[in-house]
């Protein structure tokens, strides 16, 4: 059966259309578009009334194309953006105006199994051989230790994502030794406290982990986190997405991505293999009996 996953995030509002049989999923498509509800909020955390209308109309395109390549089922999940937004129903109210869906919104550790599930998928080995999965969103990042395909043993969800922290930190293009410090610090800060099993192995999913191996390769080990680093503090946003095929959107969020995986990496005790799959991919799979 061919299904489709529409997930709003903080940065980007996403699409994956899929053929889904047996616990197993084919890609056909996928798109995104950079939204960016973490960075427009008014007064309070609320939404404002003009990207409640930009977003709605993302995903009712996004939709439409869903439609289009024949999908019998679509369905929308939103994270972090819209759960701590006061208004997030208003938003979720938009896209049913706008084209009939219904938007789920995801608790942490709703998404953070499903991130587990979605990376999962590339670890072909089922055993007692443990496994760690960070993914950092916009407005929020998750870690997960458990073991293949589906027994998630531990989680944790903190508040914390790479729009955040670039917004509150990092706002010279490149950014300065010492906002890479402070942000830096604040990443520290927020994991300080967390106990933080170490799995045999780890991986990465989100928009900041695939653009990161872009730079560095799927493998994000001490050496390569250096490597990117450079290359993201030696030039600015633009040459940096030109040189690398990135959207510039995206370049302007990587240094914040890298800080937030650099520390799971260093909690986890493990180099961070880049996965190819995570939310999206997690959701389709257990709609397919996975």
């Amino acid at each position: 059966m061919r299904r489709a996953c529409i997930d709003i995030g903080s940065n980007t509002t996403r699409l994956l259309v899929a053929d889904c049989a047996g616990g197993e999923i084919t890609e056909v498509h996928q798109e995104r578009a950079f939204t960016h509800l973490a960075w427009s909020g008014l007064a309070g955390g609320a939404i404002a009334p003009d990207k409640l209308e930009e977003v709605a109309a993302t995903v009712a395109d996004q939709a439409a194309t869903a439609r289009r390549l024949g999908c019998a089922r679509i369905q929308a999940v939103a994270t972090a953006a819209i759960r701590r937004a006061p208004n997030g129903a208003e938003l979720t109210q938009a896209v049913r105006d706008a084209c009939g869906l219904e938007v789920e919104i995801l608790t942490p550790q709703e998404e953070a199994r499903l991130a587990f599930v979605g990376a999962a998928r590339g670890f072909g080995h089922v055993g007692e051989a443990s496994l760690g999965v960070v993914d950092v969103g916009g407005g929020s990042s998750e870690l997960v230790v458990g073991h293949v395909p589906d027994r998630i043993s531990w989680s944790a969800s903190f508040p914390l994502g790479s729009s955040d922290l670039a917004r509150s930190y990092l706002r010279s293009d490149p950014p300065s030794p010492e906002e890479m410090a402070e942000a830096r610090a604040e990443v520290e800060a927020r994991l300080g406290g967390l106990e933080v099993p170490r799995p045999a192995e780890a991986a990465a999913v989100g928009g900041s982990a695939a653009s990161l191996a872009r730079l560095a390769g799927r493998i994000l080990d001490p050496a390569a986190f250096a490597r990117a680093l450079a290359e993201l503090l030696g030039a600015p946003r633009r040459e940096v997405a030109r040189r690398f095929g990135l959207d510039v959107e995206r370049a302007r969020l990587l240094p914040a991505g890298l800080l937030i995986l650099q520390a799971a990496s260093e909690r986890f005790g493990a180099p961070l293999v880049v996965a190819g799959g995570g939310l999206r991919e997690g959701l389709l799979m257990e709609a397919a009996g996975g």
